[in-house]
């Protein structure tokens, strides 16, 4: 699904109304002609579409992460998902005013950054990871990740921001990143590391194992990196679930 397929952000087009425009093969805005709907909404879509093609054009992520209902945000991936930011942290708790980040991995274009407390996680180097990203992508991340960097660093993360969490939930996947994962087939290099085993890896690397950060490391990149397939494979069975079988895309 992408952008140009979607008609939902329109005032006048709900569920219904799109999924009838796609019933009648009106899959992308160029194939809009006026028709299937009253004359209102059809002004309403030109003038839309006439906007929005400029906005998608310049690249402009945050034009429609304002425009689309929040449940339906997963569909900018497709249009963002080559320069989308995939991020993930491990922290030494829960509470951001009494514990730490202790790792954070961005995952881009094929590469994967990670920073360490104490050696280059720095409030500078956060923001160069997120500053120019389209989108950010995250489990989790709209309540956990991204409020307690903001509150253990001098940054605001304000980018247009997919958390898998919630496209996940509607398709019944429930529970924890690693539960998902497993429900959907995608393997770990390290499936018997928990959350509560990175605190102990980070304590343990406090007291002079050199070896506990790099597992960390590994495991924070893992996270990170997995996000990406399981965008890819959250948005494909959405857009399946949401779209006429024998509507072309």
């Amino acid at each position: 699904m992408r952008i140009e397929n979607s008609f939902i952000p329109i005032r006048g087009v709900g569920e219904t109304t799109e999924r009838r425009l796609w019933e009648a093969g009106v899959t992308h805005w160029d194939a809009f002609d006026g028709s299937v709907v009253g004359p209102t909404t059809a002004d309403r879509i030109h003038d839309f579409v006439d906007v929005a093609t400029d906005h998608l054009r310049r690249g402009d992520a945050r034009f429609f992460d304002e425009a689309f209902p929040a449940g339906e945000r997963w569909r900018l991936y497709e249009n963002f998902r080559d320069d989308a930011c995939f991020f993930d942290i491990e922290t030494t708790g829960l509470d951001a005013a009494r514990n730490d980040v202790t790792t954070v991995s961005c995952y881009r274009d094929g590469e994967t950054t990670t920073l360490v407390r104490g050696d280059n996680l720095t409030a500078g180097a956060l923001r160069e990871q997120f500053a120019d990203a389209p989108l950010i992508v995250s489990f989790n991340g709209a309540r956990f990740d991204v409020p307690f960097l903001e509150e253990s660093f001098p940054l605001s993360i304000d980018a247009p921001h997919l958390d898998l969490m919630y496209p996940c939930r509607r398709l019944d996947l429930t529970g924890g990143l690693k539960r998902i994962e497993t429900a959907v087939g995608i393997d770990r290099d390290r499936p018997d590391i928990s959350g509560e085993d990175a605190v102990r890896l980070w304590r343990e690397y406090e007291r002079g194992d050199d070896d506990a950060l790099d597992t960390l490391v590994s495991y924070n990149r893992e996270d990170t990196e997995n996000l990406e397939r399981l965008a890819d494979l959250v948005t494909t069975r959405l857009h399946d679930t949401c779209c006429p079988a024998d509507a072309t895309f």
